[in-house]
């Protein structure tokens, strides 16, 4: 066993509050509570002695393993293969509902399907990313970790009336973890619930107390994804990428992750680590597109109101959007390094917070007039008070488009005059407008279409290298950028025009590599940061709708395909994929599965056609 599990061989469960990554060889290698963007409780992903474990396994290491979701689903099996028989773990955390809350379980379910098997038990929770000290409580039913702040209990799963298995009592290591090893034979099931800010005492749990909770969850998920509308022929992917984007979801305040993690890097030993784990403008803006598409209103709505909300705060506020903030709407996420942690693979500094959060990228303004626009055309209108501060907002970025600011990569090399930003300042006053004119809305129409238009035409003359034969990425540079890919996607160039041909093909030559798309080349456009990175796979999805567009269907369908090959044997994606294939960057990557699925039903639609 290698010292850290690579990023892709790991599955996501969740209960819409907050998740944990577990990999195939049974361990529980990332988990926080009791929300996405709370201390860590196991973080052995970011560091495998200090930042605590939970791994269930075949005492041997002789052994075969192979996951896969129960269809439908977001409850995870883990399936071992050994010489003496073969067993299953199945992991799931049962839906929390929509009140935040304190206490949440993880359910681990074993049971032995052929032969007989010796599984082990080592539990190590690790408080506050490894920062604080527990004490550990063995009892007749389990075991109590009780931390500063928070007490977890590990409590069993057997019949009342069954005793304890010979051998299988827990044993405490100086750590403050628990081991043990039990010994089932075919047919024989157990398994422990882990629950945190429990109200007593570990308890008994029976096998029928343990798999109705299972039930439960099967039946949530399958009652859930079965409202999608999508048939197409991505059909599995696309409800895997819906399924994903849900565990991402903080139900309380219908907000998005951009992913469940912190501190994976997009280069393995470099120092582009950041935390993931807060509601970005931009990203929950493009899961209304995909969440639509799919049939998922609810869904899309929440975070609308939840952006209403932002919106009103800044006006109230009389200043911008921030580009992010924490899933409870809170705009502090003060960035700090955890220098005890060694990171994924050595990869320092492990940050948490994000520093990002304060830039300015004028882009995010784009991104949310073109969701409410789009959700407004599936009838969820914006009412009259969002109406009023969109509208002020607008007013706002009438006067301030025209700036330099830090982009939609948020690089930490200065801001620039970036053409992206500059191209959904544009889409954000073109949907204000369409909206008052459709909907008889109230607005300064002349100043937001001359601002609209001074826009347009400042991009097409700054913005276009004759020289490059492309559209750049910022004024005055000549490097590019795949974020441009989004040009004719929000329609602000025809996809047949002969600036955006030019500028395909330049990307296909510079930014493409067998179907995989780099978003820049940091060499060529220094970001302020050191080392390189791998493709990014949103702007692959975007590269597919892109050449579907300008005519080059085949060449859409192939790159999609191909695409698909590289998420892991679950589905999953992280931000990027490294030269050997490897998901790099925090994961799974919210971005990724939404311009899957965005992608996927607008390429099922021209194929059709």
């Amino acid at each position: 066993m290698s010292a850290y599990p690579a990023i892709e061989d790991h599955g996501l469960i969740g209960d819409l509050q907050t998740a944990a990554l577990i990999d195939s060889d049974g361990s529980v290698d990332w988990f926080c509570s009791p929300r996405f963007d709370s201390p860590s409780l196991f973080a052995s992903l970011l560091d495998r002695e200090r930042g605590g474990r939970f791994r269930i396994a075949p005492e041997s290491g002789d052994y075969v393993s192979r996951q896969l979701y129960l269809p439908g689903t977001a409850i995870l099996i883990t399936r071992f293969m050994t010489p003496d028989g073969v067993g299953e773990v199945a992991d799931f955390m049962p839906v929390a509902g929509a009140a935040a809350s304190q206490r949440h379980r993880i359910v681990r379910l074993v049971r032995v399907v052929r032969g007989q098997m010796r599984f082990a038990i080592h539990c190590e929770p690790a408080f506050d990313y490894g920062r604080r000290d527990h004490k550990t409580e063995v009892t007749e039913n389990g075991v109590a970790f009780h931390g500063d702040a928070m007490s977890v209990n590990l409590s069993i799963v057997r019949d009342h009336d069954v005793p304890p298995r010979e051998g299988a009592e827990l044993r405490v290591d100086e750590r403050g973890g628990v081991h043990a090893v039990v010994t089932a034979s075919a047919g024989e099931a157990g398994g422990v619930v882990l629950e945190t800010a429990p109200d007593g005492p570990p308890r008994l749990w029976s096998p029928d107390e343990a798999l109705r909770l299972l039930t439960d969850t099967r039946d949530f998920w399958r009652g859930w994804i079965g409202r999608s509308h999508y048939r197409g022929r991505w059909r599995e992917m696309v409800e895997r990428s819906a399924m994903t984007l849900k565990l991402m979801t903080y139900a309380p305040t219908g907000a998005l992750v951009a992913a469940p993690t912190a501190g994976l890097p997009e280069l393995v030993g470099g120092e582009r680590n950041w935390d993931y784990r807060f509601t970005w403008v931009r990203d929950a803006s493009f899961s209304v597109h995909a969440l639509l598409g799919l049939g998922f209103e609810e869904e899309a709505e929440a975070f609308l109101v939840w952006l209403g909300d932002r919106a009103r705060e800044a006006v109230e506020q009389g200043s911008p959007l921030q580009i992010m903030y924490r899933i409870d709407g809170t705009g502090d996420l003060s960035e700090e390094s955890l220098e005890h942690l060694e990171g994924y693979r050595e990869s320092r500094p492990v940050r948490i917070g994000n520093g990002a959060a304060t830039q300015v990228q004028l882009d995010i303004y784009g991104e949310a007039l073109d969701s409410v626009y789009l959700a407004d055309g599936h009838g969820l209108p914006v009412g009259y008070q969002g109406w009023t501060d969109l509208s002020r907002i607008v007013d706002w970025l009438c006067g301030h488009w025209d700036q330099k600011d830090a982009g939609l990569w948020e690089t930490r090399g200065g801001p620039k005059d970036f053409v992206y930003g500059r191209l959904m300042s544009w889409v954000a006053l073109d949907r204000a407008i369409r909206l008052a004119r459709e909907r008889g809305r109230p607005a300064d129409l002349v100043r937001w279409t001359e601002a609209r238009d001074a826009i347009y035409q400042q991009i097409m003359r700054r913005g276009w290298s004759a020289e490059r034969g492309a559209f750049i990425q910022h004024y005055g540079g000549d490097v590019l950028d795949a974020s441009l890919l989004y040009m004719p996607l929000v329609g602000f160039i025809a996809p047949r025009d002969p600036r955006w041909q030019s500028t395909l093909r330049a990307m296909d030559d510079e930014l493409v590599s067998d179907s995989l798309v780099y978003r820049y080349d940091p060499g060529a456009s220094p970001d302020g940061l050191r080392g390189s990175e791998g493709t990014f796979s949103m702007c692959t999805f975007w590269y597919v709708e892109a050449l579907a567009r300008s005519g080059r269907l085949n060449d859409a369908r192939l790159t999609f395909e191909k695409m698909l090959t590289y998420s892991n044997r679950l589905g999953l994606y992280s931000e990027e994929i490294g030269p050997t294939g490897e998901q790099l960057g925090n994961f799974p990557q919210a971005f990724s599965h939404l311009a899957l699925i965005t992608a996927a039903v607008n390429l099922d639609r021209r194929l059709d056609r």
